[in-house]
């Protein structure tokens, strides 16, 4: 006989329950009792009916719906079941609350918005930009709907050179839902389109439901290409909506997003270009003024341009007179030392009848008749030139030059 520990036949319990496909996505409606919420946030609570209860928690983090939770109320919960090993009972995790007497379909779309959900289909941050001039653009929905023609409207009027890629398929009844990811796929094998819209015009639940189906919601977040939804009217939400990288209230609104408005990006780019050059003009203005604040600025620091000519003429005139004066007080000196000059040039004693008497041989200059004797030859030098002599003896024949003047002869010689 085997035996098994407590915390084995817990753990057992607990994978069984949680394997069951069908005890892990099920709907349980009843009465909600001994309501309570913990300090971390949770809610804890019993449905009931007549003969039966389970015990339930909401996390405080997955509690779509929580709001309707009250004691007494009858609720539909969607909930898996799960075995709670420390207290030994069974737990029936709650993650989303609705209304008693809310129809299959919409029960159905709830449980698929809470699984999308939790996987992060909705979130925000994985949502890409609409490129802001597409060349063409992806269409996904009927080709005899009037959303067809609504879309080509709009886009003819608002971006008239925007290419429209069909990619036809039924939006309604059995097969729809595999035709508009059919579609979807085929455009994004093309690559052409620059962003996609799903769209079709308004109905009942029913009718929508192809976008509520989750391989029409996986598709689209499958997608390379940015997706516009426009399904139904405004206050239709579908799994389509909230999966796409823009919702569009309807196939209109969807094209109207996609393209941008030709008038009203002409009236921008006029607007752009008026306030581009009021802030030029501005900007000139103001360059202008600083740089005449400037100009005045540099003349009142600048120098005296015609002080500074007149102090040059008057410097460059005493300049003049001083070095006049300096040039007449050294010709005077100069006139001075030439006149004493002369008077010590030895041809201006000769040019007043004196001579030079010299000895020739040992030249020796004769200034006494005590150096001369007789037949010593002697040159006398004269003003205009100079003569042989003997001293004493029969004269030589003198060499003749022209004279102004007669010429004396100095002490101890003669003339011959």
């Amino acid at each position: 006989m085997a035996i098994y520990s407590v915390s084995l036949v817990a753990r057992y319990l607990r994978e069984l329950l949680e394997e069951d496909p069908q005890l892990n996505d099920l709907w349980v409606a009843g009465e909600v009792s001994n309501l309570t919420t913990s300090q971390a946030g949770h809610t804890y609570f019993t449905l009931k009916d007549a003969t039966a209860q389970l015990r339930c928690v909401m996390f405080r983090n997955n509690n779509t719906g929580g709001r309707l939770l009250a004691n007494g109320s009858l609720v539909v919960a969607h909930a898996r079941v799960s075995f709670y090993e420390q207290r030994g009972e069974v737990s029936v995790i709650t993650d989303a609350v609705m209304p008693e007497g809310t129809g299959p379909l919409y029960l159905e779309l709830e449980r698929l918005k809470v699984k999308l959900q939790a996987e992060g289909l909705f979130q925000e941050s994985r949502k890409r930009p609409l490129p802001p001039f597409p060349k063409v653009l992806g269409v996904v929905t009927s080709s005899t709907g009037a959303a067809l023609q609504d879309i080509r409207k709009v886009l003819q009027s608002h971006y008239p050179m925007v290419e429209i890629l069909l990619a036809p398929t039924m939006v309604q009844g059995e097969g729809s839902a595999e035709g508009i990811v059919a579609a979807l796929d085929a455009l994004n094998d093309d690559g052409r389109p620059d962003a996609i819209i799903v769209a079709r015009g308004g109905g009942s639940l029913e009718e929508l439901w192809p976008f509520n189906e989750e391989i029409v919601g996986r598709a689209i977040h499958a997608s390379a290409i940015p997706v516009i939804s426009g399904v139904g009217h405004e206050r239709d939400v579908t799994i389509a909506d909230l999966v796409a990288d823009v919702r569009a209230p309807t196939p209109t609104a969807a094209a109207e997003m996609a393209v941008p408005n030709m008038v009203a990006l002409g009236a921008q780019v006029a607007y752009l270009k008026e306030s581009a050059w009021t802030a030029l003009s501005r900007q000139l203005h103001q360059q202008r003024q600083g740089v005449a604040t400037l100009v005045q600025r540099m003349g009142r620091a600048g120098p005296d341009v015609d002080l500074w000519r007149r102090s040059v003429d008057d410097l460059t005139q005493d300049a003049w007179s001083s070095l006049n004066q300096r040039l007449r007080l050294h010709g005077a000196e100069l006139s001075g030392l030439e006149s004493r000059v002369r008077a010590l040039d030895p041809t201006a004693v000769l040019a007043r009848g004196y001579a030079i008497v010299e000895k020739e041989g040992p030249q020796e200059t004769v200034t006494s008749v005590s150096q001369v004797s007789d037949g010593d030859s002697l040159r006398i030098t004269l003003s205009d030139g100079a003569v042989p002599a003997t001293a004493g003896d029969t004269p030589a024949a003198p060499v003749r030059r022209p004279r102004t003047r007669p010429q004396k002869v100095l002490a101890g010689a003669r003339l011959l």
